[in-house]
């Protein structure tokens, strides 16, 4: 919000540096991950904030539920312990991840926000499944007590983000911006993380993931020749990813639905992990 104010009222256009958006995108991230690391067990802020005092003064040291571990998908009641410190980095690095990959693939009409809308929804699927005591159980899922109401929270941000692609598609009238993108990718990071997904997150998302090692690597790369050779070179034609594919001859609009056929492909792929365990 602070970015586009800057661009829109103050007529700044680099709005947010870089390192400042990077900061406050840390500082919500790790206050997001202390408090879910507690509330996985525990519906109760009260309760949460008990477990979080009782760990401070125990040294840092307590044992989480095997629920709070990482679960591996396609694998029946498989959950590697994270440990507090796992489980904060583990959720600090999907939630400001997934913030960042949306806002980079957000650089063509209608390209981010249908598959925002597509792995939302999927992830509403599990979020129900996790809520019920009595589906979990029967699909081999850790039981997350209230995570059901998610369901409620998915379904609203797939039918905002479908109103929203109704005037953000080519050629697009209204567009999502940092405020847009930055707070969807968190969102979607969060749900992962409460519904114990983040693997699943990892595949459903798969633009998202491969949009932003698109933008990792060629800037890595181009540093590095240039630190070497003196001049820098690219291993794609433009980055992120979507702009290489423009560069190559496709048309806007290929681009984007191609990419939300593959999002849709992977997203079945997400949730065939319901059953194929």
């Amino acid at each position: 919000w602070v970015d586009d104010w800057r661009k829109v009222v103050h007529q700044d256009p680099e709005g947010m540096r870089s390192r400042e958006k990077y900061f406050w995108q840390s500082v919500i991230g790790l206050l997001a991950a202390l408090y879910l690391v507690f509330s996985i067990s525990e519906s109760s802020n009260l309760r949460v904030l008990e477990l979080f005092l009782k760990w401070v003064q125990s040294g840092f040291d307590v044992n989480l539920p095997p629920k709070a571990g990482l679960q591996v998908p396609f694998i029946k009641v498989i959950s590697y312990p994270l440990g507090v410190f796992g489980f904060v980095l583990l959720t600090y690095l999907v939630i400001v991840g997934a913030s960042n990959a949306v806002n980079l693939t957000d650089g063509l009409d209608g390209l981010a926000i249908m598959p925002v809308v597509m792995v939302g929804s999927s992830l509403g699927v599990f979020a129900y499944v996790t809520g019920s005591s009595v589906y979990s159980k029967y699909l081999f899922f850790p039981y997350i007590p209230g995570s059901g109401e998610l369901l409620i929270f998915c379904a609203a941000m797939a039918g905002a983000g479908l109103a929203f692609l109704w005037f953000n598609t080519y050629p697009a009238q209204i567009f999502m911006g940092d405020v847009g993108a930055l707070a969807l990718g968190a969102a979607l990071g969060t749900i992962a993380v409460i519904v114990r997904q983040e693997i699943v997150l990892f595949i459903m998302g798969g633009i998202f993931v491969v949009e932003a090692l698109s933008v990792m690597v060629q800037v890595s790369y181009f540093k590095y020749t240039k630190k070497k050779y003196g001049v820098g070179r690219r291993v794609l034609k433009m980055a992120p990813l979507h702009h290489h594919f423009e560069k190559s001859g496709w048309k806007e609009t290929q681009v984007v639905v191609r990419f939300w056929i593959i999002t849709m492909l992977l997203c079945l792929i997400g949730i065939s992990t319901l059953k194929l365990r």
